[in-house]
């Protein structure tokens, strides 16, 4: 599913820029910024408020044209011009400016020029005159459909990334060197016609994903395989990948029936936001041979460039992989977490080097290796309880609030990560609404906990300390 890109070597003539530069050019003239001015021509050009066409750029590729290498989805360049059965906005670039196909995928300047012609040519379509086209909010409407989205909804997603990048603003450097920036502007949006669509930010019922946290879009039927796991197939795997896109497209992309792709969670780079996309009970398309046994979690991004992976992607995942993990008794080590180029038989990269499998696996409470805590919240907390919250308290511990359906009871345990055998300072608590806390505070070698009480109808607050690092959560989970 995923296109290996690879950057070109060093410019052999770096060093000979500064004397070029000396000649006919004042000292205290700044260099050239080609990409920065291939947006401003573009946008003169095609009339397209630039601060927007350049955001669009950077929630597609962070504005890295791979060298001309497709996407997952086979999109092309700093401005994702598509080329594939889901869409041809790269073929109708090269109508509209005269550009070749091959200097619109590899030429950065092209590439934005035909971005600019496609957008400008939607609002053409959808009517916006002279005026209108000077207000970004306007665009909403040509914006989604850049997107080249399967559904309304995804094309409301992919917009509403777009605008809500443009209101925190963007300061990013190119692979080159280039800084872009777009200043943080306050940004009505147009809706239009997806004021009455669904929006995928909102996160659905809790029984209808398997992941309380988690937004649901179904990939297509053709993608996957229906099956009845575990009870089918044992699940004892999960698998790490990266998109090789970005979040709107892959969604997109798994609800393409010629995908023959899927997974069952894709995460957003921004803010560790999670789609669900395949039940866990059936097997996503994602891992070959490993598909009956595993999880598979996709994250926003290309293993090239780092900047995708940000700290709430990495803690958002792994608190995804550490409820998949504790539903599944999956041990939080390497041999059972792994990456996309572990799976036996492995043709893919992801998640390539830049992934920090460290950082992971300490948010994940678990090891990259060593030892590992004896105890797991459910052996704490006793039999019939299930985790149905948890937070990472820095690298010393997790802090997990369980749920026991049988007698109604919830139960708070920190489990340490760090010093295990070795007594220090843990503390586990559980406050229902109106009643007294109760705290569990002490020296400990492995867990504080467990801290039970009945919550009938009532919210609760919990959290935990290990370490320097401690967990206050509101009140929630009411009525659990």
């Amino acid at each position: 599913m995923k296109a290996l890109f690879r950057r070109s070597a060093a410019l052999l003539a770096g060093s000979l820029i500064p004397l070029v530069c000396l000649v006919g050019r004042p000292a205290s003239a700044a260099p050239p910024d080609p990409l920065a001015d291939a947006f401003t021509r573009a946008a003169a050009t095609y009339e397209v408020p630039r601060d927007l066409l350049v955001t669009l750029g950077y929630a597609e590729t962070h504005l890295d044209g791979h060298d001309g290498a497709p996407s997952a989805s086979g999109g092309y360049g700093v401005m994702h011009l598509v080329s594939s059965p889901a869409g041809r906005t790269l073929e109708r670039a090269a109508s509209l400016t005269g550009q070749p196909v091959a200097a619109l995928k590899t030429d950065d300047a092209a590439n934005v020029t035909g971005g600019a012609a496609v957008l400008r040519a939607y609002a053409d379509e959808l009517g916006l005159d002279a005026t209108a086209r000077k207000d970004p909010g306007k665009w909403y409407p040509a914006v989604a459909k850049y997107g080249n989205a399967s559904t309304p909804e995804v094309a409301r997603l992919y917009a509403d990334t777009v605008y809500e990048l443009l209101g925190t603003g963007i300061r990013t450097a190119t692979p080159d060197g280039e800084t872009l920036t777009v200043k943080a502007r306050s940004v009505r949006p147009d809706l239009g016609a997806y004021a009455r669509t669904r929006d995928l930010n909102e996160p659905l019922a809790a029984a209808a994903v398997d992941y309380p946290s988690a937004r649901w879009v179904a990939a297509s039927s053709s993608n996957y395989a229906v099956s009845n796991r575990p009870t089918s197939n044992v699940i004892d795997r999960i698998v790490v990948h990266v998109t090789q896109g970005s979040y709107a497209g892959t969604i997109s992309w798994f609800q393409n029936p010629a995908a023959q792709v899927s997974s069952h969670y894709v995460v957003r780079s921004s803010d560790g936001a999670i789609t669900q996309m395949v039940r866990e009970k059936d097997r996503a398309w994602h891992a070959g041979n490993d598909n009956s046994r595993s999880v598979g979690i996709e994250h926003e991004g290309f293993v090239d460039n780092a900047s995708w992976f940000t700290d709430s992607m990495y803690r958002s995942s792994a608190a995804l992989t550490r409820s998949i993990a504790d539903r599944y008794n999956i041990p939080k080590d390497r041999a059972h977490i792994i990456g996309h180029n572990q799976v036996p038989g492995a043709t893919h990269t992801d998640p390539g080097p830049n992934w920090d499998w460290t950082r992971y696996m300490q948010y994940v409470g678990g090891s990259n290796g060593g030892g590992t805590n004896p105890h797991t919240p459910q052996s704490v907390c006793g039999s019939g309880y299930t985790v149905i919250d948890s937070a990472t308290l820095g690298s010393a511990g997790t802090v997990y609030l369980l749920y026991n359906t049988a007698n109604g009871n919830n139960c708070v345990t920190t489990i340490k990560l760090t010093s295990l055998g070795t007594a220090t300072a843990t503390s586990a608590y559980l406050e229902v609404q109106g009643k007294t806390r109760i705290t569990d505070s002490g020296n400990f070698g492995y867990y504080a906990g467990p801290v039970r009480a009945a919550a009938p109808g009532k919210c609760v607050k919990w959290g935990g300390k290990a370490g320097a690092s401690a967990y206050d959560s509101l009140f929630e989970h009411c009525g659990s």
